[in-house]
């Protein structure tokens, strides 16, 4: 397969392993998500491949975007500096390349070791199912940044575990321990986490079983529009946080996660 500069690829029978390359805390920009998308357009194209893994090196699975010297739309305070209006360019190049990974033809199983934040939740949810530990944490932060959730969330999230939990997780910015993920449906499974990523790869492998054609044939089916509706739902994402990055409670909110304190935010 292609060489990659910030992930890792590689197949075992019919399954697929993407390995996240960023450590210790996983964070992504447009080039990360990019290749993400292309290693699973690849395995599309690869007959042999029924099933990948999504998993990541490192303390976290993904800690949510980092736009290095720009501003970030979830997960990494220090990255929330520079031009906003350069930022959120990116942030919607970002959501394009996002896109593609809904699009993507064969099952994922995404192993969350540790925390999946921001950005990096929506990435985690992006796949059919999660294998998670006691130790990970699952949170959508972006109204404790003082603005608007992201990565399709707003569609993903509520499908996954009901419209009134995926309201808590926005309205809190609460971080899910793994047994309430699992509780909740955040999540598939439950084991200790030296386990997590070989019970991702058993439950790939349980689903490389079966028939290649029948898997493409009902994956299809169950996800018929959901790419188009992220899609959609991205494009009223990023008018939101466009409106809230101007506003002083984001600003705010950056300030105050940079020094771990609650914040004070003014409503304006």
């Amino acid at each position: 397969m292609t060489n990659y500069t910030d992930i890792a690829v590689e197949t075992n029978g019919h399954v697929a392993l993407i390995e996240i390359r960023r450590p210790p805390l996983n964070f992504f920009d447009i080039s990360l998500i990019q290749q993400i998308a292309d290693a699973l357009d690849a395995i599309d194209a690869d007959p042999e491949m029924r099933a990948t893994v999504l998993a990541a090196q490192g303390k976290a699975f993904c800690a949510g975007a980092n736009f290095g010297d720009s501003a970030q739309q979830a997960g990494d305070p220090q990255a929330a500096k520079g031009d906003p209006a350069d930022s959120l360019g990116q942030i919607g190049h970002l959501y394009y390349e996002a896109v593609r990974i809904f699009r993507a033809k064969k099952p994922i199983v995404a192993a969350v070791h540790g925390a999946a934040i921001g950005g990096g939740l929506g990435l985690a949810v992006s796949a059919d199912f999660r294998v998670t530990c006691p130790e990970a944490r699952f949170a959508a932060n972006f109204t404790k940044l003082g603005f608007h959730p992201g990565f399709g969330l707003t569609v993903t999230l509520p499908e996954l575990i009901g419209r009134n939990n995926a309201e808590l997780m926005f309205y809190t910015s609460r971080r899910v321990t793994g047994e309430d993920a699992v509780k909740m449906g955040l999540a598939n499974e439950l084991v200790p986490l030296n386990e997590v990523r070989s019970a991702a790869l058993k439950l790939a492998r349980e689903i490389a079983e079966c028939a290649p054609l029948g898997l493409l044939s009902t994956r299809a089916t169950m996800r018929a529009t959901l790419a188009d509706r992220v899609m959609e739902a991205t494009k009223h994402e990023l008018a939101e946080q466009t409106r809230l990055r101007a506003t002083e409670d984001f600003r705010e909110g950056i300030k105050a996660t940079e020094e771990r304190r609650i914040a004070h935010f003014k409503g304006r």
